[in-house]
């Protein structure tokens, strides 16, 4: 009798990670929304996509963000901004920190600190606002320089 109700919890458990790092909205996965460290008195910052996959037969468009940690969100390509990132059906691309997309955070209200989790509600054409956690990390170059 006692092992239905572990099986049940381990269960809930074992979903608790995908939640954690990715979002479904629809035909869209965004995976591993995270933002590096922002130095004192710096009021910029970027958040970055590990993944944000179109998995279905029609485009979708991410218009915008916002965030109650910044005054604005701006979506950028190589460093111009751009008023709108187009997803086409299959699309599977990458926002980080060292590729050519991101979502730049304007008008920081304080610090990003290690560990540090906030919201970000990203604007797409059909898919709507879908709401992600955004997780502050130390880069993993310099993570891995410290061991």
């Amino acid at each position: 009798m006692r092992r239905r109700p572990i099986a049940l919890l381990l269960g809930c458990l074992a979903g608790l990670p995908a939640q954690a790092h990715g979002t479904r909205a629809g035909d869209l996965l965004i995976e591993h929304p995270y933002a590096l460290l922002s130095a004192a008195g710096q009021d910029q910052g970027q958040v970055q996509l590990r993944r944000l996959h179109n998995r279905g037969a029609q485009a979708d468009r991410l218009l915008g963000a916002r965030t109650p940690v910044a005054a604005s969100v701006l979506l950028q390509r190589r460093g111009q901004t751009i008023q709108a990132l187009d997803l086409p059906a299959g699309a599977d691309l990458s926002l980080k920190h060292d590729g050519e997309l991101r979502l730049l955070l304007q008008g920081l209200k304080a610090p990003l600190v290690n560990g540090q989790r906030f919201s970000l509600v990203l604007r797409f054409e059909r898919a709507g606002e879908q709401e992600v956690m955004v997780w502050v990390q130390i880069p993993r170059a310099a993570a891995s320089s410290h061991h």
